[in-house]
This record gives structure tokens, C-alpha cells and sequence, in this order.
């Protein structure tokens, strides 16, 4: 189990890593527990593929987080639904879905891609309506990127980063064949991984893009006030 993260400066940052007998719910939410009592602040965004115990444990430690789900997990997921004549049709209109918005981040640009999912829908609905239900039963956590800002997007709607350092991982770890026990494997892993990370690069931040950061962070954390409590009156002496 491995979590990277972007600071609030813009850098990667190789957050955690720990083994485990399944990723089920619990294995997940200790792995999440250690890293929160590190002192790992709840992120704003959390992204991930659609492993549901994955997705339970990162809703339980981060109630507050928005997540993202990976686009380029769920276009293999539709893909996997059509047949192989029409795949190349379908994974083109499916990524424009998601590419070249030409709108602010927010609402407006989350709209637009529901629309354009809608479109799809219609497009398909007949010919291959799993691939359709794949695609709009998870279409909310498909478009959370869209909030954030523009400069982000690319970076911010897949989990490609993880992937390719795990690439490298089991490339490194086949040519061994056999480890001499977890320990032994848990530091291979670790150096490879805290190796790849230090030719990452970051996210571009502007300062509208890091006002947009603070908003949201505002909006997730700061709790409404309670309009039944009425606030103290001070009176000049």
C-alpha cells in the first residue's frame, strides 16, 4: 500500500508505505490511521482507482476530502464493456467527455461534462448500455477535478503517478525472484519508490489557483455556523 501527495506548494511527496494481506476496508483505514497520526492533515482531494475497500477506508479516515476518481481506471472499465471492432470509437468519445473545457473551474465546468456525458449516453445507450452505466453510475466522482484549478486537471484526474513508479517497482523486484522475507522486501520497495519520487514534478501554482485551493478548503473544513446560536452583543461602558 503506497500514498503519494502534492504539498500545498505545489511538491510531490512520498507519504507512506506498508504492507498488507488484501486491500480490503481494514487494511486500508490502518494505512490511512498511521499516516493521519504522523500527523498527515486531511488532504482536500483524495484520488483513487474504484477499489471499494480502498474508497470505504478513505471515506472513513477523510470524511471531509472530495475524491477523484481515476478516468483512465473507469475508461478501461467502459472499454472492457464494448467489443473490440468499436473500442477505438468509444474510449474517443469518452475522453471528450473530459478534455479541452473551455470554462472557469467550478460548477459551470462540471455541468459541461455532464453534458457531454449525456450526449455519450445517448450515443450509446443502445448499442452497449453497460458501458454506458459504467460510465454514469460513477459520473459525479469522475468530474471532482473539474473544481479545482485548470492548471491541475491533466495531473489530477488519474492515478498515473502511482502507476508508473509501481512499474518500476516490479521491475526492479522480478530479476530478484525471491526475497528473504517482508523486511527485506519492504526496503527494496522503499528505495525504488523514495528513488523514483525525486524526479517528480510538481503542480504549477498561480495565485488565483492557490486562492481557489484556500475556498475550497474553507468550504470542506470550516463548518457552517449555526444560525440558532445568536452571537454575543458588546455595549461600549
Amino acid at each position: 500500500m503506497v500514498a503519494y501527495g502534492i504539498t500545498t506548494t505545489g511538491g510531490p511527496v512520498f507519504l507512506g508505505l506498508a504492507p498488507a494481506a488484501s486491500e480490503g476496508h481494514d487494511p486500508w483505514f490502518d494505512f490511512l490511521a498511521d499516516l493521519t497520526s504522523r500527523g498527515l492533515r486531511s488532504p482536500v482531494l483524495v484520488i483513487t482507482d474504484g477499489a471499494a475497500g480502498l474508497v470505504s477506508a478513505v471515506e472513513h479516515a477523510f470524511p471531509a476530502a472530495v475524491r477523484q476518481r481515476c478516468l483512465v481506471h473507469r475508461a478501461r472499465n467502459v472499454l472492457a464493456k464494448v467489443p473490440v471492432h468499436a473500442q477505438a470509437e468509444v474510449k474517443a468519445a469518452y475522453w471528450q467527455i473530459f478534455d479541452d473545457i473551455q470554462l472557469p473551474p467550478g460548477q459551470g465546468a462540471v455541468d459541461e461534462a455532464a453534458q457531454r456525458a449525456a450526449a455519450f449516453a445517448a450515443r450509446y445507450e443502445h448499442s452497449y448500455p453497460a458501458a454506458v452505466a459504467c460510465l454514469t453510475s460513477t459520473l459525479a466522482e469522475l468530474t471532482v477535478h473539474l473544481r479545482f484549478p485548470v492548471e491541475h486537471w491533466q495531473r489530477i484526474r488519474h492515478t498515473n503517478l502511482l502507476e508508473r513508479t509501481f512499474g518500476e517497482t516490479r521491475r526492479r523486484t522480478k530479476v530478484i525472484g525471491r526475497l528473504p522475507g517482508e523486511r527485506s522486501c519492504l526496503k527494496l520497495v522503499w528505495a525504488v519508490l523514495d528513488r523514483a519520487s525525486r524526479g517528480w514534478r510538481g503542480l504549477t501554482y498561480t495565485p488565483a489557483g492557490a486562492r481557489l485551493l484556500q475556498d475550497l478548503r474553507r468550504e470542506l473544513f470550516t463548518p457552517p455556523a449555526d444560525p440558532t446560536i445568536s452571537k454575543p452583543v458588546t455595549t461600549a461602558a
